[in-house]
């Protein structure tokens, strides 16, 4: 669900993904699963949901995942 209308925001891809998208800004071509670490540790996102975010942030070409397996930011 991207646009919940019965739940709080926060609980959206939208939002979750804003946060990932900020971490990769911070610090570009990480590791899935670091990146996860920092996720969760900061905002207690759920596995799927960091996979749902990374899902939306490939099908809009913000973020890709390398051959190494990195989460990196696109061109």
């Amino acid at each position: 669900m991207l646009l919940p209308d019965n739940i709080h925001p926060e609980l959206s891809i939208y939002y979750n993904g804003a946060l990932v998208l900020n971490e990769l800004k911070k610090k570009d071509n990480q590791p899935i699963i670091n990146l996860y670490q920092i996720i969760k540790g900061a905002n207690n996102m759920s596995f799927p949901t960091f996979i749902l975010c990374l899902d939306w942030l490939y099908l809009i070409e913000v973020a890709q995942i390398n051959e190494r397996g990195n989460v990196e930011l696109c061109s």
